[in-house]
């Protein structure tokens, strides 16, 4: 049995949730791999981002975003509004920031300003939609039909940044 990782590296944007898709990236993998029948599992190592299965939609908005994800985060915002103030939502908490400020003392991918991490509504569509999927393949195919798309989303809005997601493929 065949074992093989993957890591890619994803740009992410400031101001608006983040779908990238992901699915030629994972055909490419199986193809490399020579792996005729086995499986994909695709996560995501950061608490506000999620790797999910949908439908590829055609027609685009002015910023780019596919309509399913338009009237996706449209949905979301009123289920779980958006946080912009440290009064929205009982997330972080002092402790928590006091945590993260020593956190960017010695990481530079955190920042020590505060209002960074005012992101509860992230981390919460994070853990409603999962990080992670699980992708079988057959004939060298992966079982996604004609139309599903998987796709990396970043739900923080809060600033730009280069995220992580994983691709292990195991197979025969």
């Amino acid at each position: 049995m065949k074992v093989i990782q993957k890591q890619l590296s994803i740009k992410t944007q400031a101001g608006k949730v983040s779908y990238i898709d992901i699915t030629a990236d994972l055909r490419k993998l199986i193809e490399a791999a020579e792996i005729k029948d086995g499986f994909c599992a695709i996560t995501t190592p950061h608490t506000t981002c999620s790797v999910i299965f949908e439908e590829y939609v055609h027609d685009k908005d002015w910023k780019g975003d596919e309509y399913l994800q338009v009237d996706q985060n449209r949905i979301l915002d009123k289920l779980i509004p958006r946080q912009f103030t440290e009064s929205d939502y009982l997330y972080p908490g002092p402790e928590h920031v006091a945590f993260l400020k020593e956190l960017a003392a010695a990481d530079p991918n955190y920042l020590p300003d505060p209002v960074s991490i005012l992101n509860a509504d992230a981390h919460i569509k994070g853990s409603l939609f999962g990080a992670s999927e699980t992708v079988i393949i057959k004939d060298e195919q992966p079982l996604i039909g004609s139309v599903g798309y998987l796709y990396f989303v970043d739900w923080d809005q809060n600033r730009e940044r280069t995220r992580t997601c994983n691709l292990m493929l195991m197979g025969e």
